[in-house]
């Protein structure tokens, strides 16, 4: 495994150590010390979302364009740790807000220059082994996140103050991993653009690409019926099949199945088809949200997050190696963002659409509509994407 595919690894094993200890407890703290509604945490839960999408697409094509894709996932990492040090003083949404936005919006920046790094040093027919390990590296962090949360509220309980702030020191810690230990990738200009940079004119060319396209609108539908983990856990919350004590280590528990299967599912992509392999993560999605309200106690709780993670396992790391061989070498990071940005608008939708329902209505009766939905989104994008495939 490349050298560089490690270090990146590590460097987002420590970010998400920092950005999970956050997730664990941000639902517990908007709800019951914030005192936030289902349909305004599903707002939060869009901006946390959405904040990610316009920023996504900017990382990626400044990447291409100044060619520096370390510089630009550099100043992402830089303001996710500066937003865990905002999230402190927050007393109420606005600034809570404030603080999610800028986080989110230091994800986006980092995520295309990021990806494109792996997909420079890894070879093409091990793209989907190679993201593999780096989400499973990932993946490491947010099964590590969590868990020190809860000793910290354990020891302090309440006191989510101090969670903010040893999640700062912790993202600080990857801040300086990336920059030290991470060279700096200069791509060489291909002959086909001469001296010119990149423009808004080559990016809306990835559009006549089919493979691309397809793989993009596929994309978008599924994620647009996706349910937030949080809102997940909340349902689960509210059926009492978990506790409050114990809400922050079912974060634990999805990561856990995540880190199993992240590598072997991405070299059965390499192997098998990327875009079934993702598809196929949707199943396992769609088989997470019946299992939640149809399975109550300890069995429900445990095969809700057996497939939640087999889900993330089968798609994170899926979808930028299924994207990153479409596009032209000069638009690769653009192309990667292009993808991860309409995943990201699809969730923020569908965060605000789930939470407006479970308000109208009830936590059961909004998981069945978007189990519903999720199946059809399946039958309309299965056809959609397999009928090509990248190697």
């Amino acid at each position: 495994m490349p050298r560089v595919v490690v270090v990146l690894g590590l460097v987002s094993l420590i970010t998400d150590v920092s950005t999970e200890m956050v997730t664990a407890v941000l639902p517990l703290f908007a709800t019951l010390a914030l005192g936030l509604t289902p349909l305004a945490y599903g707002l939060l839960d869009g901006l946390y979302q959405g904040a990610t999408v316009l920023v996504r697409l900017l990382g990626g094509f400044f990447a291409d364009r100044l060619r520096r894709p370390k510089l630009v996932a550099g100043t992402g990492y830089a303001l996710g740790a500066a937003a865990k040090l905002m999230l402190f003083p927050a007393g109420g949404p606005a600034a809570l807000s404030a603080a999610v936005a800028v986080d989110r919006a230091g994800k986006g920046l980092r995520t295309g220059p990021r990806d494109l790094l792996i997909a420079t040093a890894a070879p093409r027919d091990r793209l989907g082994g190679s993201f593999g390990v780096h989400r499973a590296l990932d993946a490491t962090g947010a099964l590590l996140g969590p868990i020190v949360a809860f000793g910290l509220l354990a020891l302090a309980p309440g006191d989510f103050g101090m969670v903010f702030v040893v999640s700062f020191c912790v993202a600080v810690l990857g801040v300086l991993l990336f920059v030290h230990r991470v060279p700096e990738h200069r791509a060489e200009r291909p002959a086909g653009l001469g001296s010119r940079p990149i423009s808004v004119r080559d990016v809306a060319s990835l559009m006549r690409i089919g493979g691309f396209r397809r793989l993009l609108c596929a994309a978008a539908l599924l994620s647009a019926t996706t349910i937030g983990d949080a809102f997940l856990y909340l349902v689960l919350l509210s059926n009492e099949s978990v506790t409050t004590r114990w809400f922050p280590l079912l974060f634990v528990g999805t990561s856990l199945v995540y880190l199993s299967l992240a590598v072997p599912l991405g070299r059965i992509s390499d192997r098998c088809g990327r875009n079934r392999v993702f598809t196929i993560g949707y199943g396992l999605l769609l088989c997470a949200y019946l299992t939640a309200i149809l399975i109550s106690g300890t069995i429900g709780v445990v095969a809700t997050l057996v497939f939640l993670g087999a889900y993330y396992a089968a798609t994170e790391g899926v979808l930028p190696a299924a994207a990153a061989p479409l596009p032209p070498a000069e638009l690769r990071a653009t192309g990667i963002s292009v993808v991860q940005a309409a995943v990201a608008g699809g969730r923020a939708l569908g965060a605000v659409t789930f939470g407006a329902i479970w308000t109208a209505a009830e936590s059961d009766t909004a998981v069945l509509a978007f189990a519903a939905a999720l199946t059809a989104a399946l039958l309309a994008a299965i056809p959609m994407i397999t009928r090509t495939e990248a190697r």
